[in-house]
Formats: structure tokens, sequence, C-alpha cells
């Protein structure tokens, strides 16, 4: 019989290391404006450390305040993995905290991203491990359960799936499906070249902004 809340599903379809590791230098915003600027989670996801984000979610999702699968989900994760945790946004209560971030590093999780708060972020910050979260409580979680893995989650106003690509950075994180990895890719490094030509004539003093007054020109703007 289903136990539905109280579930682990172990099958999870990782998308290929050599297309994951594509985007290890390319801006999430960049990548952000070629998936039609609505696939990053919103700002109340933040770093905690400068250490970038890359890899495949493992999910999941548990009650207010509770991390009993999320322990689970570290004895599941592959190297390279990022577990993402749905905690429901609850600030009342941290869901992992140093020894579980060392216990990851050690096992080869690339990194956490939490819809609640974390705690031991002074420990974090020298960390070379990638932890996102909405927030920071000392106090620590509960161990009962129940709760689901590698199901679909929401994190930031985003759905997240199981092996989704997870790229963030200082200005946040993006969330890519697998099948439209290749594509989003192509148009990211595109978008990332322009960037670049842009700089070099922004020093050159070459820069073109014509675009702004023919802009407002098509737009009627009454210019007193």
């Amino acid at each position: 019989m289903p136990n539905v809340g109280f579930r682990v599903f172990t099958a999870i379809q990782r998308p290929d290391k050599a297309l994951i590791e594509k985007f290890r230098d390319v801006p999430v915003a960049n990548i952000c404006d070629n998936m039609g600027r609505i696939y990053s989670v919103d700002a109340s996801i933040k770093p905690y450390n400068n250490v970038r984000l890359l890899g495949p979610a493992l999910t999941v999702k548990v009650p207010l305040g509770d991390n009993l699968m999320f322990h689970k989900a570290m004895e599941m994760a592959q190297p390279g993995d990022i577990i993402a945790v749905d905690g429901e946004g609850c600030m009342d209560h941290s869901l992992c905290g140093e020894i579980m971030m060392r216990t990851a590093m050690k096992r080869g999780i690339a990194g956490f991203i939490v819809n609640g708060c974390i705690r031991d972020v002074e420990a974090l910050r020298d960390m070379n491990f990638a932890v996102y979260a909405k927030g920071v409580q000392p106090k620590g979680p509960y161990k009962n359960g129940p709760g689901e893995i590698n199901v679909p989650i929401c994190i930031g106003g985003q759905a997240v799936l199981p092996g989704d690509i997870l790229v963030g950075d200082a200005d946040g994180v993006v969330v890519i499906r697998p099948a439209d990895a290749a594509d989003v890719y192509e148009k990211a490094s595109k978008h990332h070249s322009m960037e670049a030509e842009k700089f070099r004539k922004i020093e050159e003093g070459t820069l073109d902004k014509s675009w702004i007054a023919e802009t407002l020109t098509k737009k009627n703007c009454e210019i007193i």
C-alpha cells in the first residue's frame, strides 16, 4: 500500500556530467536571460559563501523543522549531486549545519540548496562547499519524518525536479531541465561572448547607445 508523504524514490535520471560541466563558468544571469527570465529562484534564496553551485538535483521534501529525510538523501547522493530541500520555507528551525556540510563534502556532494534555514554560517564561509538557503536559525531540527525523496519540490518559487541542473553564483540560482540544457548552454555562451564584446567597446568608448533615443522616439516620450 502506498505511503504518500513518507516515501523514498531511488531512481533518478542524472544528465551527462560533461553537459553539466559546460555551465561551470557561465554567469547565472546570462543563463536566466536565455530562459525567458523565468527560471531563477527568487531573492529569498541566498548564497552563504562564494562557492559556485553546479550539479544535478537530488530532491527532498520535508515537514516543518524536520531533517530525517535530508539525512537519508545524503546517504543516497552520488558525488557531484546537489541536495535540494524543500522545507516549506520554515524559519523556526535550521535543517542543516556544519556537521552535515562536512559529511556531505567528504562524500563528494557538491552543495545544498534549502528552502528553509541553515546554521553554523561562520564555519561555512571558509568551506569549499556551496550552500544556498532562505535564512539562518540557531535552533536545530527534529528527526521524526515524514518526508519524500526524489519528488517534485518548490524552492524560491521554482519547481525543481529530480535530475534538474542547478547553477548558482552570487546572483542566485537557475533551474535547467536536462532536455533543454544543450540549447540553453549554446544561447547563454553566445550571450556571454556578446557581453565580453560590449565590455571591450566600453573601454574603447565605442559602445553604441543610439537605441535609447530610438526607443524613446518610438514610444512618443515627451522630453521637456
